[in-house]
């Protein structure tokens, strides 16, 4: 008989090692088996848990599948996340329970919510978004699909941000307003510890404090 419900996360590296934790949490008291998915990862075994290639997971026996991409790169998670969809497996958020999401909050599927994450209320967050380990999200924000946030980012209130944008660790985002949101533009990178105060342009990369865009060497 197959297990009635095979669980995978897609990437056996630090982001995956951390998520993986999460979802057998999530899972506690199921069915299930939750294994990784790396088709790079020597180990056949990792933090006590199988470690298997797309086509042996594919290739398993079970009534459902599911993946989570634990892969900090958009455009990879977008790559990979249609790979997913195409062979019919379903994509699967994971939620800690130590994170606190408020009122009238949508995130879009397939989310990656770490511990002491907190988000407000009056949020509209697209798919795939990873939000790291002490981050916030005030109120009344628009995230596109496939953002990332590392660890300790402070998403103030009124932000809008597109599609693809990474936050580094400890960024600042300062509030907007109703009238006049803060806008990081899509593809945008904001860089480990800058204090953003204005809007910023789409693919640019700012640095700093006040962030300022990166000088090309």
């Amino acid at each position: 008989m197959p297990l009635s419900s095979i669980y995978g996360v897609y990437g056996a590296g630090g982001c995956g090692r951390g998520v993986l934790p999460l979802l057998r949490q999530q899972l506690a008291g199921t069915d299930t088996r939750l294994v990784f998915i790396d088709d790079d990862h020597t180990a056949e075994e990792l933090n006590s848990h199988p470690v298997w290639g797309w086509e042996q997971f594919l290739s398993a026996e079970a009534d459902s599948k599911f993946a989570s991409v634990a892969i900090a790169s958009s455009s990879v998670r977008r790559a990979i996340e249609a790979k997913i969809i195409e062979s019919g497996v379903r994509i699967c958020d994971v939620v800690s329970e130590r994170a606190v999401i408020m009122d009238d909050v949508v995130i879009g599927a397939g989310a990656v919510i770490s511990p002491f994450v907190t988000i407000t209320s009056n949020i509209r967050i697209g798919r795939s978004f990873h939000c790291n380990i002490s981050s916030y999200v005030e109120h009344d924000c628009i995230i596109g699909d496939y953002v990332t946030f590392a660890p300790g980012v402070r998403c103030n209130g009124n932000i809008h941000i597109g599609d693809d944008a990474y936050v580094g660790s400890g960024a600042i985002i300062r509030q907007g307003t109703a009238a006049k949101p803060l806008r990081i533009g899509a593809g945008a990178v904001i860089g480990m510890g800058a204090v953003v105060t204005k809007d910023v342009a789409p693919g640019v990369t700012v640095v700093g404090n006040p962030a300022r865009p990166m000088a090309k060497i």
